[in-house]
């Protein structure tokens, strides 16, 4: 099978060398990098970026307004370099009357800032201002803190025109650019660029590229059926936490630039499926305990401690990467034991006063509760296989202990299709229970682009493939539908009723699903389009699709086993310590599935 690696992952290293050439530098042993000779041999104040950067060309000119001309030619691909000829660029110019203005499209969401190169002009400087956007509607909309005293609403504005941050990113800033020179700015997640030319006067714009930052990694697992929604679902959540794989995992690439350790299980999960033994993994663990020292929280939260268990886990399951696990010895052991001083012989439990699974779930305070002690149940399964591989029994009794404890005290889901799921996957419900009581009803109506993962798994656990398959299609393929090319932080398909796509200005008597929706800390044009916990699609249909079930750590032994459901086939890659996977299910007219299964060696698969 030849394995193709997607999107922008195939572009080549840029060089990172500072010296003009290799004689005339100073290496560092650890790392083969090179430096001019001003800095001596004395490097440690120097932090490598991790980071490639490539110059992007837009795909189109969305819109343009007052005396704007030939602005096609920033569609053509350039030299990067200011240059006196004054042809083949972009005329602007601008009057005390008339503003001119241009709204770039990039063709998809990207991670960086943008570099604009200017040629001749009437001045030595202009000031522009720039509004980066993940809609078109977010380029065209005002701070909320320029909201004006008489639009009343919450912190955020009710009108949507003033809910624009620049909140984790600064996305929309007044800036001076200079004749014959180029200017690079700019660190946010963004799709489209509008440019207004502030200052009266003319300027020839030469180039107004991208400056995409990304980790350049292959994609080692791949995934490809007979449904070509599917095949783009996969992809876009691959895409969306590439994205967000800087220097560590970050939420998201607008807002909440962070480790957020309680929402990143469904990263880390498509990670291992796509990536592979990524080194941001283990610098994101690193920090994160390093930031929270025991007995404080992850993040300040009790729940999102949980979390680092369960990826803990998973993460060995995948790599069996054991001497990681012994770094983290004592804050594994740790964190169980203050879990333990906090669990009643009842099963009551004193962790936090506060409960979060994720934001839409908040309303159903009982809900809540019930997924939450599922949750720390499932954490508590995977702590004790973590002490056990540790080698510390006496805290894997603890471990178990505890869930017993817990489990005196198993409460209702109480309609919550976020608890329901959590205890199928904890054992606390049987997952058809789950699925025909909660889950199923009303299909995706429920889901979040979070904890429909969980969802996911539980109809999974259930038996439900299919089923599963079909509100993928419907939920993320609803972002898709509305012009997304990467997966948002929350979604409702109520919302698509009526509303225009985001690569769109808005039509007349339609919502902005940009601006018009969200709620809690995304409201408006705060809700973060490129969202790395919206990914679990990718994950799910690397694992039940293609049907691969760890059976031995590392993944020294795997069981195979399709769900193709109503698809014809299904092929792709699966990425372990020892290589990739190859595999391919095609479905027979007798109703059973043809396998074709090669694995590197060291890899022992069970059908």
């Amino acid at each position: 099978m030849k394995k193709k690696n997607i999107l922008f992952a195939a572009l080549p290293l840029l060089c990172l060398a500072m010296g003009a050439c290799k004689e005339e530098a100073q290496t560092t042993e650890h790392t083969g990098l090179y430096y001019p000779l001003a800095f001596g041999s004395d490097t440690t104040n120097i932090r490598q970026d991790m980071m490639t950067r490539a110059y992007i060309t837009p795909k189109r000119v969305l819109w343009q307004q007052g005396n704007v001309q030939g602005s096609e030619h920033l569609l053509e691909p350039n030299t990067g370099q200011a240059d006196l000829a004054g042809s083949n660029m972009c005329f602007m110019q601008s009057t005390k009357d008339e503003t001119a203005s241009i709204i770039l499209d990039f063709g998809r969401e990207l991670h960086g800032g943008i570099k604009l190169v200017i040629s001749s002009a009437s001045a030595a400087n202009f000031d522009m201002r720039l509004r980066f956007g993940e809609s078109v509607s977010e380029t065209c909309s005002e701070l909320v803190s320029n909201k004006p005293a008489d639009v009343k609403g919450n912190e955020y504005g009710q009108d949507a025109k003033y809910t624009a941050t620049n909140d984790h990113a600064t996305r929309d800033l007044t800036l001076t650019v200079p004749r014959y020179g180029q200017i690079e700015l700019g660190s946010t997640g963004y799709r489209f660029v509008r440019i207004d030319l502030l200052s009266e006067g003319s300027l020839w714009l030469k180039e107004a590229t991208a400056v995409f930052r990304y980790r350049n990694i292959p994609y080692l697992g791949t995934f490809r059926c007979s449904d070509d929604r599917l095949n783009e679902i996969w992809t876009t959540g691959a895409y969306t936490v590439h994205l967000n794989m800087q220097e560590y995992i970050w939420d998201g690439i607008k807002r909440d630039r962070l480790i957020w350790l309680g929402d990143m299980h469904p990263e880390t999960s498509t990670i291992s499926t796509v990536f592979g033994d990524e080194q941001s993994y283990y610098a994101s663990l690193d920090l994160a305990t390093q930031q929270y020292p025991l007995p404080n929280w992850l993040n300040g939260m009790s729940a999102y401690s949980m979390w680092y268990l369960i990826m803990q886990y998973d993460w060995y399951r995948h790599f069996g990467n054991i001497s990681f696990l012994q770094k983290h010895q004592d804050y594994i052991t740790g964190l169980v034991d203050l879990i333990d001083s906090k669990v009643a012989e009842d099963g009551t439990e004193t962790l936090a006063p506060s409960r979060f699974l994720d934001w839409p779930s908040s309303p159903n305070g009982p809900g809540v509760e019930a997924g939450y002690r599922a949750l720390l149940c499932w954490a508590m399964q995977d702590a004790g296989q973590l002490c056990t591989i540790l080698g510390d029994e006496p805290r894997a009794k603890k471990c178990q202990d505890i869930e017993s404890r817990l489990r005196k005290k198993i409460l209702p889901p109480n309609n919550l299709k976020q608890a329901a799921a959590l205890m199928a996957i904890a054992g606390l419900m049987d997952p058809e229970e789950a699925c025909e009581k909660f889950i199923s009803v009303g299909g995706p109506k429920g889901f979040s682009t979070f904890y429909g993962y969980y969802m996911l798994e539980a109809l999974a656990r259930a038996g439900r493939y299919e089923e599963a398959m079909d509100i993928i299609s419907q939920f993320w393929g609803g972002m898709l539908d509305m012009g997304a090319t990467t997966f948002w932080e929350d979604f409702d398909l109520d919302w698509t009723r009526n509303a225009g796509r985001i690569d769109e200005f808005v039509p007349e008597g339609k919502q902005d699903i940009h601006g018009d929706f969200g709620g809690y800390c995304y409201v408006g044009f705060r809700h973060s389009f490129c969202h790395g916990w919206a990914s679990g699609p990718t994950a799910w249909l690397s694992d039940h699709v293609l049907g691969v079930e760890i059976l031995e750590p590392g993944c020294r032994k795997v069981r195979i086993t399709p769900h193709l459901g109503k698809l014809q086939w299904a092929e792709g890659t699966y990425p372990t310590p020892y290589g990739q996977i190859q595999i391919r299910h095609e479905a027979q007219p007798d109703g059973t599935v043809k396998s074709s299964i090669k694995a590197p060696k060291g890899v022992k698969v069970v059908k």
